[in-house]
């Protein structure tokens, strides 16, 4: 359970991904009903679909999906013991914090050289529409490293979702 302090900001980010799909969900309306009703497609509404999409995605990846929400393959992992259950759950969240750690800087990078880009029928600057992709990364890199730390601690099981 987070902390009461990240309640507020917990509850903004699940407000700015709802608001994403609804958006997502309006312009694939407008876009159904542009082509099949009016019989007049309108191209700004699948540049429109396809950046809303990857925000949607990204953000409620990195923001709101907790870690027990995300899809795992546990087959080799389930049947083990504790402590070695804790010792690849260690070495899962060290790896995958650092390679995201690692890639974090590059991806800054070449989002902020996109800059000079821009979507070819709204304009979008497209370090804007990459933006979210460096917050993925940024925050599984906390989140892992966060999660090797707990291991590392007293209560190591009860991040396992084990009793002690």
């Amino acid at each position: 359970m987070p902390s009461t302090w990240l309640t507020p900001l917990r509850r903004a980010a699940e407000a700015v991904g709802v608001l994403l799909y609804a958006l997502l969900l309006l312009v694939f309306l407008i876009q159904v009903t542009a082509r099949f009703a009016l019989g007049r497609p309108l191209p700004w509404t699948d540049e429109a679909a396809v950046v809303l999409h990857l925000w949607a995605v990204l953000w409620t990846a990195a923001l709101v999906c907790r870690e027990r929400e995300h899809v795992a393959f546990d087959l080799l992992y389930a049947g083990r013991s504790a402590p070695v259950r804790r010792g690849m759950a260690l070495l899962g969240a060290v790896l995958v914090g650092g390679l995201c750690a690692w890639a974090l800087p590059q991806n800054l990078d070449y989002i902020a050289f996109m800059r000079r880009e821009s979507t070819p029928v709204l304009g979008l600057p497209l370090h804007l529409v990459y933006a979210p992709f460096a917050l993925l990364l940024a925050a599984l890199a906390l989140r892992s490293f966060g999660r090797a730390a707990a291991l590392l601690g007293r209560r190591w099981r009860a991040v396992l979702g084990e009793s002690a």
